[in-house]
């Protein structure tokens, strides 16, 4: 994993959007995003793998540099990252909760349609703070989503070996991520609330998702948009529980891939446990098992990106972020339920159909 350093203090911005498939840009941009987190505050030499006693609320800023190749978070080899040719950290400043909500309401204030929309964004295991702000940036930038980032990160310990550890941290944020929804649900002038979430963040979001439901408001008042569930680390006997707790409210999208490495050892792990986001979807008795869920599934296998463990497919191929993008843009349709969908990827540039 690479090592980061970040900023202590936060400019007024806003952010500058390019387009997807427009010109070549010619300076930096500015992404804010707001951060809702479970860690407890780093220091100036390492970043905190600790939970934190109370949920920290944050707003901070990455500057992505002219040039940026949709799928790259762009670091130096070597040394120190500069504006011109790398993410940096253009600053980041602490808010108390009622603060949080406010800026958060201050920024939707005056916007119209999917630009009132939030973007919640739960990482997964071995995933450090500085690389999930670079992260969720990247998303936003290559996806042109135009409403409001919120990054929610738990004290991952950043280590391959430290899945057991890792899973007790999320297991422990589930309240935390719980409550950011609900606040998030009865901001003033919020549109759509859609969740991102990646591996271990996947298991995370659901059993978030379940309180909700057990409390009555699966539907978040009536905002919930998109659930997008990127190689999701999920038991599938533990998946159909928490889908069946929660329901059919919203439209909810797995990204699945069998050659996924990260998502092998995962099931090692977890005693040889069929993994929901390396489901082979070629195999007649899976396809049976997920399209009797009622999700939208996307097959990633084959996809070419870098990465040998083939675990953040759903940031890294241009063509998924972007499709992601497009489905995030889509008017609401409270109307439609879900339906049993399989996209079979065949090549190495997959091409997402929306439905």
């Amino acid at each position: 994993m690479l090592v980061f350093t970040g900023c202590s203090t936060l400019p007024d911005v806003s952010p500058v959007k390019s387009g997807v498939g427009g010109p070549a840009k010619t300076t930096s941009t500015l992404v804010p995003l707001f951060i809702v987190s479970t860690r407890k505050a780093e220091t100036e030499r390492a970043q905190s793998s600790d939970l934190a006693r109370d949920t920290r609320f944050l707003v901070s800023s990455v500057s992505i540099p002219p040039g940026h190749q949709p799928g790259v978070i762009e670091q130096p080899s070597f040394g120190s990252p500069n504006k011109a040719s790398h993410f940096v950290f253009a600053g980041q400043r602490d808010l108390d909760e009622q603060s949080f909500k406010s800026e958060i309401a201050m920024q939707i204030s005056g916007r119209v349609g999917v630009n009132r929309d939030v973007l919640v964004y739960v990482h997964g295991f071995n995933t450090g703070y500085d690389e999930a702000r670079f992260r969720l940036a990247q998303i936003v930038e290559d996806s042109d989503f135009t409403g409001i980032p919120v990054l929610f990160t738990w004290p991952s310990r950043n280590k391959v070996l430290a899945y057991g550890a890792d899973k007790e941290s999320a297991t422990a944020s589930r309240d935390a991520l719980e409550q950011a929804l609900t606040d998030l649900s009865e901001t003033a002038g919020i549109g759509r609330i859609h969740i991102l979430a990646h591996s271990m963040g996947t298991w995370l979001t659901m059993e978030a998702m379940r309180q909700r439901a057990m409390a009555g408001q699966a539907n978040l008042n009536g905002k919930i948009g998109e659930i997008m569930l990127a190689a999701p680390d999920i038991d599938l006997d533990v998946f159909r529980s928490q889908l069946a707790r929660v329901g059919k409210v919203t439209r909810i999208s797995l990204f699945a891939s069998t050659d996924d490495r990260a998502l092998s050892l995962s099931s090692v792990l977890a005693g040889d446990r069929q993994r929901l986001g390396a489901l082979d979807l070629t195999n007649p008795k899976h396809r049976e098992e997920i399209t009797s869920l009622g999700v939208r599934v996307y097959d990633l296998t084959g996809s070419d990106v870098p990465d040998f463990f083939k675990h953040g497919t759903f940031a890294e191929a241009p063509s998924v972020v972007r499709s992601i993008g497009m489905q995030l843009a889509e008017s609401p349709l409270a109307e439609q339920q879900p339906q049993a969908y399989i996209d079979q990827n065949t090549g190495s540039s997959p091409a997402l159909k929306m439905q």
